[in-house]
């Protein structure tokens, strides 16, 4: 069973290139970043995410084209199952996961457009900095400089 916290879920713009994503947060984390910004999300927490739950909330936000799993729970099966749900039932919708870990399983690479990977360390810096350690993929092909900008 994966969890997920409702009133935590939003449309966001930033955390997926090119991407209007509905971003949902999964409880029953993992991992234990320093820093972490949502300590409570390592708790089960929340309600049972399903696929009719999913339905309604694509259904709910017109015009998102990525579905991003913030966690994994601990679950894999479940997990896997509700990615293959939105890919079955919403054809063009892609989907995402936030893996706080290091390295993840080729069915998680499988059954998912974009996984990031890499847990969150302080003095290495978020995805939009150079010297991050965690790397956003699509498809296989890390596009973590995407997030990188400019200097002024």
């Amino acid at each position: 069973m994966i969890k997920y916290v409702p009133e935590m879920t939003s449309v966001v713009l930033e955390e997926i290139p090119d991407r209007v994503t509905l971003a949902v947060d999964i409880s029953n984390c993992q991992g234990s970043c320093v820093g972490c910004h949502s300590p409570f999300l390592r708790k089960d927490v929340g309600e049972e995410l399903t696929s009719e739950i999913i339905d309604a909330l694509v259904r709910d936000n017109f015009g998102v084209n990525c579905f991003l799993f913030l966690g994994e729970g601990r679950d894999r099966e479940a997990l896997l199952s509700l990615s293959a749900h939105i890919r079955s039932r919403f054809p063009g919708l892609e989907t995402a996961l936030y893996s706080g870990r290091e390295e993840v399983e080729p069915e998680i690479w499988e059954g998912f457009d974009y996984v990031k990977v890499g847990p969150y360390r302080p003095e290495c810096g978020p995805l939009n900095t150079r010297t991050t350690n965690q790397r956003l993929y699509y498809h296989g092909e890390d596009i973590t400089s995407r997030f990188w900008r400019l200097p002024k």
